[in-house]
């Protein structure tokens, strides 16, 4: 039974984070905030793992961990950046803006959740990925213009929301013999976290927009692939047109 429990009670855990990480940063600590949210995401990744290798995947566990996704990776990412970068802007703008956020996480989340089979990648942008991006980039709000902060936080919220196709690596699981692994990589990272407070968000940063930027670049590929591939046909049927007149 204890066993069985164990993927919702990390879960619970990435839960906690989010709470944490809005706290933090109302009490003006944006970075521990961000690292918060960091840490949330390792366990997000390990839960659905472990779940799976210990045979303990319910129905329960999957919605807990979406209402915790919607706060950990929706809502604290929203108040991090609404707190370090939006203070001085139009109210009814960064009100917006902030809110627009954790609604299309929400959204994400829903039809995710619904979504019949298991293809083999993810439909938008998942929102741990826009979450850390969103946590991490609002650290740099003294070197980038509110502006571009403002744009960015709107195109992850669409990201998430659109039917751009991201690779999904949840599907490399963990074997039942190597569970222990998890909380180990977790501890290590948590480690270095508490180590190198001010950079590890700012490094965990990067490749998660690499991430964002790759779907939006294969996507491009795909319909530019698609164009060419309508041109072609259409020049062939047309000559094959003339050949017949």
């Amino acid at each position: 039974m204890i066993t069985k429990s164990i993927p919702s009670l990390i879960t619970v855990g990435n839960l906690f984070l989010g709470i944490a990480a809005i706290m933090l940063v109302f009490h003006g600590n944006p970075e521990l905030a961000a690292l918060m949210v960091i840490f949330a995401m390792l366990l997000d990744g390990v839960d659905g793992r472990i779940a799976r290798a210990l045979d303990a995947q319910t129905d329960f566990g999957k919605e807990l961990d979406s209402l915790s996704d919607v706060i950990s990776f929706g809502v604290a990412p929203a108040f991090i950046m609404y707190v370090a970068a939006f203070q001085d802007v139009n109210p009814a703008a960064a009100w917006i803006i902030t809110a627009i956020f954790p609604i299309c996480g929400a959204l994400r989340l829903a039809r995710f959740n619904t979504a019949s089979g298991s293809p083999g990648y993810f439909v938008g942008l998942p929102i741990p990925a826009a979450g850390v991006v969103v946590a991490t980039l609002a650290l740099f709000y003294e070197d980038i213009p509110v502006i571009v902060l403002m744009i960015t936080t709107l195109a992850l919220s669409f990201l998430m929301v659109s039917n751009i196709k991201y690779p999904n690596f949840k599907k490399v699981g963990i074997p039942k013999q190597a569970v222990w692994i998890a909380p180990l990589i977790v501890a290590v990272t948590v480690a270095l976290g508490l180590l190198f407070p001010d950079h590890l968000p700012k490094i965990v940063f990067i490749p998660l927009v690499l991430y964002a930027l790759y779907g939006l670049k294969k996507n491009v590929d795909r319909r530019l692939a698609k164009k060419k591939r309508t041109r072609a046909r259409q020049a062939e049927e047309s000559t094959q047109s003339e050949h017949t007149a």
